[in-house]
């Protein structure tokens, strides 16, 4: 007889923050659990119908009392909880945005830690097997977000400049459940090809930040193919900028773009379907790409590719 084995969700991160004149450069946040006498990292289990991301920043926060920026994602550790479950967890860098460390029923202490303190002090090796991965590359990085446009209905089915065919009712519920991703890694400053669906889906966003959304011809599908050098100098100038971009295009664009930017650098792109509403996150280590990480569609259904 077969056993079904319970799978357990939950994220978490590494929770640092910039040592003002001081050395170190930075430290990294190590928490005590009084209910099980241990060491660890901030994680928690995901709540229903909750992304990873979500969960990452709400149970840092609630565990540390402090608020976060997601940065890159550092390595997903899965371990067995007795015989009858197995626990997936996935860890980002997480830079510490603002809050103190509050006293809860999950955690009595929190110690700040040099990155060779923290290792010694975990309890787990899966937990120091994260701290190395977020080692293993500068803390302050830079991040640049790339969205796909949400569902927006079949093209053959739309009368009219498909330039302006918008996103149907189920892609405005996947940009509106996008906003809480893009604010977790701190997405302040919006672009968006020529496109009335990928403008769209970034308007959840927009309002939600009072901020403007700067239309980027040389982003849509047209202007790609004949001029893909152009696309490829634009999110070049962007990612350039201070802040965090979002950048929202289309499907035949943004496969080619981010291959062509990651190059052959220290990056690899990660393999993954290209579906509406689906989100990279380019890390970045001056102009070179050092990590790229795809997170899907907050919201999916079978015919949303």
């Amino acid at each position: 007889m077969t056993s079904h084995r319970k799978s357990v969700y939950a994220a978490g991160g590494v929770v640092w923050r910039p040592v003002v004149d001081g050395e170190p450069a930075i430290e990294v946040a190590v928490i005590h659990r009084p209910r099980y006498d241990d060491w660890t990292l901030p994680k928690g289990k995901c709540e229903n119908d909750e992304t990873f991301v979500a969960t990452a920043v709400r149970e840092i926060a609630e565990e540390t009392g402090y608020s976060v920026r997601l940065g890159r994602h550092l390595r997903r550790v899965d371990y067995d909880l007795g015989s009858s479950s197995r626990k997936y967890v996935h860890y980002w860098s997480a830079r510490v945005t603002g809050g103190e460390f509050v006293l809860n029923e999950e955690v009595d202490e929190i110690e700040w830690c040099t990155l060779a303190a923290a290792r010694d002090r975990l309890s787990y090796g899966a937990d120091r097997k994260v701290l190395a991965e977020f080692a293993r590359l500068p803390a302050d990085l830079h991040t640049v977000l790339v969205v796909r446009h949400a569902k927006a209905g079949r093209s053959a089915r739309y009368r009219g400049d498909d330039r302006l065919r918008p996103l149907e009712p189920f892609g405005w519920t996947q940009a509106e459940r996008l906003v809480e991703q893009f604010t977790a890694f701190g997405g302040r400053y919006l672009h968006a090809a020529d496109r009335t669906r990928c403008l769209q889906t970034l308007e959840p966003l927009a309002v939600a930040l009072s901020a403007p959304i700067r239309v980027e011809p040389a982003l849509s599908e047209e202007s790609y193919k004949e001029d893909p050098e152009s696309a490829l100098t634009r999110v070049r100038e962007i990612a350039r900028a201070d802040g965090v971009h979002v950048i929202c295009s289309q499907g035949k664009v943004i496969p080619g773009l981010l291959a062509s930017w990651v190059g052959a650098g220290p990056a690899s792109m990660p393999r993954t379907r290209n579906r509406k509403a689906g989100m990279w996150v380019l890390t970045l280590d001056g102009d070179d790409v050092v990590s790229v990480d795809h997170i899907d569609s907050p919201l999916r259904r079978a015919d949303s590719d």
